[in-house]
């Protein structure tokens, strides 16, 4: 009987790919911990993100390539994620902070970074969501929460929690419909305390509901950390179109990563499963070609979706087989690749 070696097994795993990077495992340092015991093998793959839409893929084909080995019984797999340590942020231990942005408001941008960050929630991610839409923060009622927990004393502010999420508004600490009239050293001020005084934990993903638009506060985010990525949301028409081409052009001069682009309201599903474009049609392709990024997702006019908002259930939670639903989904596993090509690519 042919005795299996360790070094056997690492060269089985050299011929699996991570089908989103186009790098084999051991050349990516994804394998750790092999350990062999007669016929059985068990290892652990690190994947570049707990969020990866393509873990068990990775999975089957690993314990593919080890089972053809001669000798070998039992393959264990134990799935696993790392992000490498000088991606860490200052004193902050978040690893990749992603921005949701838009041209202008009313594209449905704070529904998109609200679904977004609870879809990476459920696929395992460890995740924040910071609502610095200074004027208009609608992330506690989409996600269901009015207030903050207590502070304890000498310590960070302590965020919410909803369904799995850090949540951190200034929603929380202003009077219902109470305008703020801040001037940009007052927004900066903001923008930092809500990055740099919340007890944000170990976090995978910080999705930041940007204001719409290109002004201060986006200035202030970049300059109080480095952002990770950004993904912009648009609408099918050319109105849209030319507002969300001056967001794109605010990522690239502040050297944010464009991660891709979101078209919401693309489309209104029949009952007869015909599909009417009430806005038009083509503005996220159009986006995505001169942005030269790619076109992360087409998400439909769901009433679902806005119902979910407005009773402070995400759809991806409340009504998860809807077709709104399952477009976010995607959304979130196609931003998680994308991030992961970004550090790893």
């Amino acid at each position: 009987m042919s005795i299996v070696t360790k070094e056997q097994v690492l060269q089985a795993l050299s011929q699996v790919q991570d089908p989103e990077l186009c790098k084999d495992l051991v050349s990516l340092n994804m394998i750790k911990d092999i350990t062999v015991n007669g016929g059985k093998v068990a290892f652990t793959v690190e994947l570049t993100t707990p969020a990866c839409p393509l873990r068990h893929q990775i999975q089957k084909d690993a314990e593919t390539a080890v089972l053809a080995l001669e000798g070998v019984d039992s393959v264990h797999v134990t799935m696993g994620a790392r992000v490498p340590q000088d991606t860490k942020i200052k004193d902050l231990s978040i690893k990749n902070i992603i921005a949701v942005g838009s041209g202008k408001g009313g594209v449905g941008k704070s529904t998109v970074a609200v679904n977004l960050a609870v879809a990476l929630a459920k696929c395992g991610a460890s995740v924040g969501l910071l609502d610095a839409d200074i004027y208009g923060p609608n992330v506690p009622t989409m996600m269901g929460v009015n207030s903050l927990p207590p502070t304890p004393q000498n310590k960070k502010i302590q965020p919410a929690v909803a369904y799995g999420v850090k949540v951190m508004s200034i929603g929380f600490m202003v009077t219902a419909g109470q305008p703020l009239i801040w001037r940009g050293p007052m927004l900066h001020s903001a923008i930092k305390q809500f990055l740099q005084d919340v007890d944000w934990g170990d976090l995978d993903y910080l999705i930041v509901d940007l204001p719409p638009g290109t002004g201060d506060v986006q200035l202030s985010l970049v300059q109080t950390v480095p952002l990770s990525g950004g993904v912009i949301v648009t609408m099918p028409q050319q109105v849209s179109f030319d507002d969300a081409a001056r967001a794109v052009s605010m990522f690239r001069k502040m050297d944010v990563p464009l991660l891709g682009i979101v078209e919401n309201m693309s489309y209104l599903k029949m009952e007869d499963g015909s599909l009417r474009r009430l806005f038009g049609e083509g503005g996220g392709e159009m986006l995505s070609r001169m942005a030269g990024a790619p076109l992360l997702a087409n998400i439909p006019i769901d009433e679902l979706v806005r119902e979910g908002g407005d009773q402070g259930q995400p759809v991806v939670i409340n009504y998860p087989e809807s077709d709104g639903a399952k477009a976010l989904e995607a959304l979130a596993q196609s931003v998680a690749a994308r991030m992961s090509m970004e550090v790893y690519g």
